[in-house]
């Protein structure tokens, strides 16, 4: 049995020690430092941990540790896609983090404990472990924000996404104890079972759920829990913002996933009214208020508030009376979007990084202006970018949006796609001025793109995937639903 245990969460395990290993060899050995780089030996670490992960790929689900972690399709998917997330930020972040003198192995360590948290948010079974892997996670992701300790508007961000993010922990912490209290037991499956029984306190039930679905809101940015990501996204220097942007968006729809489709079922009726209030308020104020943004980070900071509504509306719609095959098409669906925004996210924070320079962030929207002039082919991606958060076609944003918007039709509520087609076509035009200012304003920077070519090689791989996903979607749109599949029947 221990063997098993050990074999199931083998990817964990290599990188917990890969991610000692870097924080030790950049305090014990600075030939080690000098030889390989404590960015390459964090690089390599991710790259391990995804080969053990892909090789688990296609095998059966697995249990471990007494059935409070698990193995399934939906995991191993997620896990591979935040190794890439993780890898791509690390690669984009390396000559940025030098030329802010960020470049510590602190910062390596940190973010490899992120995606370590990030990992076992994603195979949780058991609110105790859901609840360790997202404080391993968020403590992580609060010292990052914090690392450039002479900067204030940084300092600012991290005191926020603290205070705001300790908040959120304890109601949900709270709502884990309420659902303890109705159904008697942490392991999910053991709820549900207790849930199908009616076996449970309703009353207390429901209140438990307000606070899940309080504390799963905030780590998504939706609104009204949505106060801290403008300023940490424009506050924390972009290395970091990406890490926060990324791969958590991943954990958070796993533990959206766990939480409610698997765990309570029994009481959707209650969560999904919830969501759809949270998703229509996101795609709503997200939307308006990004208009108004002249700081790029911060414009996107109130994207990814809008893009949220999406992926709330696909989790909204999965549970449907006397629709079996309505749950896996709604949750693959919203699981699609959450990778597919992901892997969009890393190249427009990647762009602001390549862009960036000694003494110069790139992060106000005219910093763009004439890109097309200065780089041909990095305002082409630009643009691929910004028509893939727009929802316009060829891109993969596109497709995305259209299999939520079937996921919420099939369900019925004709009305949600409505609003959410209305709030996207809103959205278009904040997504299109930077467009124009890259391609028809003039250039106010001369100055030249000393980007690596690690960071423009993967950027230019990001725009491509980007595109190509759009045109042939069905690939990774059938893997998300076969995930999503084993992990209900499972």
């Amino acid at each position: 049995m221990e063997k098993l245990n050990l074999l199931a969460a083998l990817p964990e395990i290599v990188l917990l020690v890969a991610a000692c290993v870097v924080l030790l060899a950049d305090v014990l050995s600075e030939r080690l430092k000098q030889a390989i780089g404590i960015d390459r030996l964090a690089l390599l670490a991710v790259l391990v941990t995804f080969v053990f992960v892909f090789m688990q790929l296609g095998s059966p689900t697995q249990y471990a540790f007494n059935g409070m972690y698990v193995a399934d399709g939906l995991a191993l998917l997620l896990k591979l896609f935040a190794c890439v997330a993780v890898a791509a930020s690390l690669v984009y972040a390396r000559r940025y983090l030098r030329d802010r003198e960020m470049y510590r192995g602190e910062f390596y360590a940190l973010a490899l404990f992120a995606l370590l948290g990030q990992m076992v948010m994603i195979s949780a079974n058991n609110l105790l472990v859901v609840y360790v892997g997202l404080e391993l996670m968020s403590l992580s992701l609060y010292a990052l924000a914090a690392m450039r300790r002479d900067h204030a508007a940084s300092t600012e961000a991290a005191m926020k996404y603290f205070v705001l993010g300790a908040l959120a922990s304890g109601f949900m912490l709270y709502g884990m104890s309420m659902i303890y209290g109705g159904t008697g037991s942490l392991a999910l499956p053991e709820i549900a079972r207790a849930l199908s029984a009616f076996d449970t306190n309703r009353l207390v039930l429901v209140f438990g759920v307000v606070f899940l679905v309080a504390g799963i809101a905030f780590k998504f940015g939706a609104v009204p829990f949505h106060m801290w990501l403008p300023d940490v996204y424009q506050g924390t220097p972009t290395a970091t913002t990406l890490l926060i942007a990324g791969a958590p968006k991943l954990a958070a729809f796993a533990m959206a996933f766990r939480l409610l489709a698997e765990g309570l079922p029994g009481v959707a009726f209650d969560w999904q009214q919830m969501l759809i209030v949270l998703s229509v308020a996101s795609l709503v104020v997200g939307n308006l208020v990004a208009i108004a943004q002249r700081n790029f980070k911060r414009m996107l900071a109130y994207s990814t508030i809008a893009q949220v509504g999406f992926i709330l509306l696909g989790l909204a719609t999965g549970v449907v009376p006397g629709q079996g095959d309505a749950g896996a098409d709604a949750y693959s669906a919203a699981m699609f979007y959450a990778v597919t925004y992901v892997l969009t996210t890393l190249g427009t924070f990647g762009l602001i990084q390549v862009l960036a320079r000694k003494g110069f962030e790139a992060e106000e929207i005219e910093d763009l202006r004439g890109l097309n002039r200065r780089s041909p082919w990095m305002a082409f991606v630009a643009l691929i970018l910004m028509f893939s958060l727009a929802g316009i076609p060829p891109t993969v944003g596109f497709y995305a949006k259209l299999a939520v918007l079937q996921a919420v039709v099939n369900a019925g509520h004709v009305w949600l796609a409505v609003v959410a087609v209305l709030a996207s076509l809103v959205g278009a035009f904040y997504y299109l001025r930077v467009v124009k200012t890259m391609y028809f304003d003039e250039p106010t920077d001369h100055a030249p793109i000393a980007a690596g070519g690690g960071a423009r090689a993967v950027l230019a791989i990001n725009g491509a995937a980007v595109l190509l996903l759009g045109i042939l979607p069905s690939p990774l749109m059938t893997a998300c639903l076969n995930a999503v599949r084993q992990a209900l029947s499972s």
